[in-house]
């Protein structure tokens, strides 16, 4: 995980993992930036869904799935609002696997904002993995399906297959 490439990565053993997120083996932490405020002066809805692609990319770096072997695409996403988020502020995105298919997986993710010490969205998202090529479904190798399933029992969690 020392390679990622983003804001940050809470381990299990960081203090101030939440214990809402407890059971997320990737907390993204993500900024809130002055310019990602809209007319009513809150989060920009669109903005969540970047930063649960950043998560989203931090969780398949962690399990070494990003290394150019394979393509995924985003079939489905939707996106809960609970609280409106405002500046300043700072979210942590834990994200983690719901469910494990053939050649898919459905990842989730709560929005938690230390401002307001509570969960204030939350997402889910239907990833297909395809091969190198972009054209066909890939089915996710035992080796990959062991280490994800591992790395998610590791924090209590463990995902529908």
């Amino acid at each position: 995980m020392e390679a990622l490439n983003q804001n940050s990565i809470l381990n299990n053993s960081d203090n101030h993992r939440p214990e809402a997120l407890s059971h997320y083996p990737i907390i993204h932490q993500q900024p809130i930036h002055w310019g990602e405020m809209d007319a009513f002066n809150h989060l920009n809805n669109v903005v969540y869904y970047r930063y649960a692609e950043s998560a989203r990319i931090g969780y398949l770096q962690a399990l070494g799935m990003f290394d150019g072997n394979m393509v995924t695409v985003l079939a489905q996403s939707s996106c809960q609002y609970l609280r409106p988020v405002t500046y300043p502020d700072t979210l942590l995105l834990g994200v983690r696997c719901q469910r494990l298919g053939t050649t898919s997986i459905i990842m989730e993710y709560s929005y938690y904002s230390t401002a307001q010490d509570a969960i204030v969205a939350t997402a889910e998202a239907v990833i297909v993995r395809l091969d190198s090529n972009g054209q066909d479904k890939k089915p996710w190798t035992d080796k990959e399906r062991e280490q994800l399933l591992a790395l998610e029992t590791t924090f209590g969690h463990t995902p529908r297959v």
